[in-house]
């Protein structure tokens, strides 16, 4: 297997896994530097690159560039180039950083973000459900359903289903936890469905209800032990406006809800800053990314093979 394949079913593998990477690539390069441009490779927050950048020298700047990338989600364009220590400059949207060791060689790349599709979870096994893991993928999102002794033929857009309520994978809890959770359990083990959606901990969990129902739902959760705030915090009636009275409709209904939540709310990705410094970046000058976007982010790519500079 060549080196381009192998990059290319990384890739893959970790778009399937709703993991983040980068892809760089290599858009100029002057000797001695090894690599040429067009050549490309993946890098993940972890810092594995998978293709060839070269020697070591390169490599901390870009896995610090990647890491910040995956952070704000936007493209950047970085230089590295040698200099002394303590070099750093800011040049128009190019950030350049300072290679203190001997190889020599200049290097421009492009660091471009993968991020996943955020994560919809269903809960339930209801007309409306089955409309939602339908709908879902077609505006953006990855499905994850929890329906309890569901048949799974009936949710075939579901990337990932559980067909228990009350036992949830802590792997399964931790990726719904990253995006938006959906009960939608219309009188079919609702309390279940909601203490389902309290355990995965998300930031927004949405009832599909009338506000009474809810109301009394809600009441019983208190009662039951279950955290307070997190009841309060459960948005329902979910879904905007607009008149819905099909299983479709409501989906429709709820998805634009979700939409408009996750537009106000950003990206999504965990803004962690300590997973930004923990690389060995001795002998490299860089300055804070404080780099605009200047493209969107991508979603889906063609890939990769190798970058960077003195070996």
């Amino acid at each position: 297997m060549n080196q381009s394949h192998q990059v290319i079913q990384t890739a893959q593998k970790l778009s399937r896994e709703g993991r983040a990477y980068a892809l760089v690539t290599v858009l100029k390069a002057l000797p001695p530097a090894s690599a040429k441009p067009g050549d490309k490779a993946l890098v993940t927050q972890a810092g594995i690159i998978e293709g060839w950048i070269g020697g070591g020298c390169a490599q901390p700047a870009v896995i610090k560039t990647v890491r910040h990338a995956l952070i704000d989600g936007c493209s950047r364009v970085i230089r590295i180039s040698p200099a002394d220590d303590g070099v750093e400059r800011a040049l128009d949207e190019v950030l350049e950083f300072g290679m203190s060791c001997h190889s020599g060689g200049t290097l421009e790349l492009f660091v471009d973000p993968v991020l996943p599709q955020p994560a919809l979870t269903v809960i339930g096994d209801t007309p409306l459900s089955r409309a939602l893991t339908v709908l879902a993928p077609r505006v953006g999102f990855s499905t994850m359903v929890i329906a309890h002794h569901a048949d799974a033929s009936q949710f075939p857009d579901a990337q990932h289903m559980l067909h228990d309520d009350e036992a949830i994978p802590e792997a399964f809890r931790l990726t719904a936890q990253e995006g938006f959770v959906v009960v939608a359990t219309q009188g079919k083990r609702d309390l279940q469905g909601l203490r389902a959606g309290l355990a995965i901990q998300a930031q927004h969990l949405f009832f599909v209800a009338s506000e009474r129902k809810a109301e009394v739902l809600k009441r019983a959760l208190i009662e039951a032990g279950e955290d307070p705030l997190a009841v309060d915090a459960i948005i329902a009636p979910a879904g905007q406006p607009i008149g819905a009275q099909t299983p479709q409709e409501i989906a429709l209904s709820v998805l634009a809800a979700v939409v408009a939540l996750k537009a106000g709310a950003g990206s999504g990705m965990a803004k962690d800053p300590q997973h930004v410094a923990d690389v060995d970046v001795s002998g490299v000058a860089s300055q804070d990314p404080g780099v605009a976007c200047s493209s969107k982010t991508s979603q889906a790519s063609s890939l990769a093979q190798r970058a960077c500079c003195g070996a």
